[in-house]
């Protein structure tokens, strides 16, 4: 791919008005950086079908912001992938809106061995914080890389397991690339990446960590997952959208035993009675998957994420109307 045209990449996935399916349109038609730059909010209609809702549009401006992410990336061997991207994870292009760009430091896993995503609260009770780091590490221990999404809580003690572990871990951030948050993790997201892990984001280089990105972002941690695990989540919490979205992607729910008591652990029992799988240990979970060995940690296994063959094809868990209700909720009243 030439510089002129991760530019336009680059510039176009700053088009936040747009969906992904949106953006791919657009991105078909531009030809060039001077196109790009001719781009009216009335061109951009015509060519998506539909009137746009943007305060401000300067394609001038967005091209200049995309030449800056172009020469940062560059400095700092930060990967661009966009959605046609050979590297660009498949499993991601099956979801409901996938990410157009997925900026990558690191390194993502390698195909057949199936991720595993650990996510829940940002304040754990003490039993729950040591569930998510013991699964986690278990997990790394069979051999299946983690992802969490680096937040305070569940998440840190998620990585922080699997890193112990011996393992790999992806933590998907809900800010640009450039930043850590929280920034106390910091020390964590170096280790993560000294590992052999990676760190990614659908946001540009320079975008802060707004409220909204988090319960978007989540979409992404359970898209590369072949199941989530929800450790521990009171009644509004923000893991609950995790499940919802494993839901509709067909990924497996499972929830943590240790992590249903008390006030912390309301969202984590009410999923466990509309139908999620409640483990014990990452045995448990590779036993669910017919999972006995995988590659680096004993015998060949060839599963991959997004196969649909008959051999690996399992309903999803099926938290229904409770969830679905939980999610419709007031997300200002929710934990992020």
């Amino acid at each position: 791919m030439s510089r002129a045209d991760t530019v336009i990449d680059l510039a176009t996935a700053r088009m936040t008005f747009l969906a992904t399916s949106e953006k791919l349109i657009v991105r078909d038609v531009v030809s060039s950086i001077r196109f790009f730059e001719t781009l009216s909010l009335d061109d951009i209609r015509n060519i998506v079908g539909r009137r746009i809702n943007a305060s401000a549009w300067d394609p001038s401006y967005t091209i200049s912001l995309a030449e800056a992410d172009c020469v940062y990336l560059e400095r700092r061997e930060i990967s661009a992938l966009s959605y046609w991207d050979a590297a660009y994870p498949a499993v991601l292009r099956e979801i409901h809106d996938p990410p157009y760009l997925l900026f990558l430091r690191g390194t993502l896993p390698p195909g057949g061995r199936p991720p595993v995503s650990i996510v829940g609260t940002r304040r754990p009770s003490r039993l729950g914080r040591a569930a998510a780091y013991r699964t986690a590490r278990e997990v790394a221990e069979i051999g299946l890389p983690v992802v969490s999404g680096l937040a305070r809580g569940i998440d840190t003690a998620a990585h922080q397991g699997c890193l112990d572990g011996g393992g790999m871990t992806v933590a998907v951030l809900g800010n640009g690339i450039d930043a850590v948050y929280p920034p106390e993790n910091k020390p964590l997201a170096r280790e993560i990446l000294a590992a052999g892990g990676a760190l990614i984001s659908e946001y540009p280089p320079g975008t802060p960590p707004l409220k909204y990105h988090f319960p978007a972002r989540n979409r992404i941690i359970t898209g590369l997952s072949r199941g989530v695990v929800i450790v521990e989540a009171p009644e509004r919490s923000g893991a609950l959208i995790s499940a919802e979205f494993a839901l509709e992607q067909g990924r497996d729910i499972f929830v943590h035993a240790d992590g249903m008591a008390g006030e912390s652990g309301v969202g984590t029992a009410t999923l466990a009675e509309d139908g999620a799988i409640v483990v014990r240990n990452a045995g448990e979970i590779a036993e669910e998957w017919g999972i006995e060995s995988l590659p680096g940690r004993g015998a060949s296994n060839d599963y991959a994420i997004g196969d649909t063959s008959s051999e690996h094809e399992s309903a999803p868990a099926a938290p229904g109307a409770t969830i679905a209700a939980m999610i419709r909720g007031e997300i200002g009243g929710m934990e992020y």
